[in-house]
């Protein structure tokens, strides 16, 4: 099609992909949707679609997120068009760029496809300079009937211009804080339900937990947790031929987007507290290293076990994130508080994986590393993430990462069967809730595959 051009859609529900070539280093685009009434506005924030509220409430847009093969990644939203409330009568297809312009990308083409047959319906191939938003296409009710047309217009004041042209409510800039801000006590996230806890197994010489440094500081409640959970992961262990190993324990939390639900949820602080457990276990001096990421990552502050309270109330949690708010740093934050704007909110595993590594190297130990690496997928720099771990072969470091949903993890889950390493040094299990998972069944997936890698990587000089 060109741009302007028009058609009839006959389809009940269609697939708008924007597709685009990789390059090294360049930008990603973004696809997203806005539902507007006759007038051309939107009827409240609800009616934009995208990687930060991927779900119209009406069920009619969805933002079903990236792929990524050839060298081509795509990004696709569905409308439903029998679905769509009656007030709505445009459904703009809209794009953004991050890390640069749509000059930069290559081949940048929307295709609009039927949803049930996959047959393509119109393609439109696009051309851009200095943009940094797009309005692709758009779909049109015109005498009853769905039409799509190709728009091909262009913004250099971003995804926040886009959205304000049609009645999205952008959040204004804040001052920058003071430089000794009085920082309030801020509310700790709604906690999620305790995760089942099976009876632990009668104790012996060789279950019996560490004393972990700092565990005396706990609230009373929280230390029965701990010392159930240690007990689980050294019959876990046990269970493996791997009594009594010492590990240190990296933690890396996903705070992309698509994570907002299972941060409010109380969910991920949850989980923090039962990988405590973990580090508390293998490495009693009390302390666990934690990153945070998503379009970049971030080290947090060390977790130690006495603090584990304040921990999860002031680095667990996505609370500062905004899609038009960076730049400057968010008021009453504490001085060792990662303002979570600048994290952004897009999946960039192996930047964070390249500074895990880079630490590790920078600060050797005499125990080797056990990475715990929780994501919710959207996976989709596939051949930078695996040359990282790939690279990472030779390094005491073992990589389990784990899925907290249905959603797309690429080469994570992949990894296992790539040949050509000296070891395998990754593990992967997904889980559909993981606050519904016991203890004994978290504990018993998390290390399955971690005493294998001890034994091969020490046959192998690695550690």
């Amino acid at each position: 099609m060109s741009k302007g051009a028009n058609l009839p859609v006959g389809s009940a529900a269609v697939r708008a992909e924007l597709a685009w070539g990789e390059g090294p280093g360049g930008p990603t685009a973004d696809a997203s949707a806005l539902l507007l009434t006759a007038a051309g506005r939107v009827r409240d924030d609800a009616d934009f679609v995208f990687y930060n509220q991927p779900r119209h409430a009406s069920g009619a847009v969805r933002h079903l997120g990236k792929q990524s093969a050839a060298g081509v990644t795509t990004d696709t939203v569905e409308v439903d068009l029998r679905s769509l409330e009656s007030g709505v009568e445009r459904v703009l297809l809209c794009a953004s760029a991050d890390g640069g312009t749509f000059g930069h990308l290559t081949g940048l083409t929307l295709r609009l496809l039927d949803a049930s047959t996959g047959g393509e319906l119109a393609r439109f191939e696009m051309t851009a300079t200095s943009e940094t938003a797009f309005i692709g296409g758009e779909l049109y009710l015109r005498g009853g009937q769905w039409k799509f047309r190709a728009v091909g217009q262009g913004y250099d004041s971003g995804l926040a211009g886009l959205a304000t042209d049609f009645g999205i409510t952008v959040d204004e800039e804040e001052p920058a804080a003071p430089a000794q801000p009085v920082a309030p006590v801020a509310p700790a996230a709604p906690a999620a339900p305790p995760a089942p806890v099976a009876p632990a197994a009668p104790s012996s010489p060789s279950s019996t937990p560490r004393l972990t440094k700092g565990e005396e500081l706990l609230p009373v409640d929280m230390r029965k947790r701990l010392s159930l959970r240690k007990e689980q992961v050294a019959v876990s262990l046990r269970k493996r031929g791997a009594e009594g190993v010492t590990a240190r324990v990296i933690l890396v939390l996903d705070a992309s987007g698509s994570m907002s639900f299972l941060y409010s949820k109380g969910i991920v602080a949850d989980v923090v507290e039962r990988m405590a457990a973990v580090a508390a276990q293998l490495d009693d001096d009390g302390e666990m290293q934690a990153w945070t990421f998503a379009s970049h990552p971030a080290r947090l502050p060390d977790l130690r076990l006495g603090e584990l309270p304040d921990w999860l109330k002031f680095h667990v949690r996505v609370g500062e994130v905004g899609i038009f708010r960076r730049g400057k740093r968010k008021k009453g934050l504490r001085d060792d508080q990662v303002d979570m704007r600048d994290v952004g909110i897009q999946n960039e595993e192996q930047r964070v994986i390249a500074q895990v590594r880079a630490y590790v190297r920078e600060n050797p130990a005499a125990a080797p590393t056990l990475v715990l690496f929780f994501s919710d997928g959207g996976v989709y720099r596939n051949s930078e993430i695996e040359r990282e771990l790939r690279d990472a072969v030779e390094e005491p470091i073992f990589w389990q990462f784990v899925g907290l949903g249905k959603s797309n993890y690429g080469v994570l889950e992949r990894f296992d069967t790539l040949p050509g390493r000296r070891v395998d040094n990754v593990g992967f299990f997904a889980v559909d809730d993981i606050s519904t998972v016991p203890d004994p069944e978290l504990y018993d997936r998390l290390l399955s595959e971690f005493p294998d890698w001890m034994r091969a990587a020490k046959r192998e000089g690695i550690i």
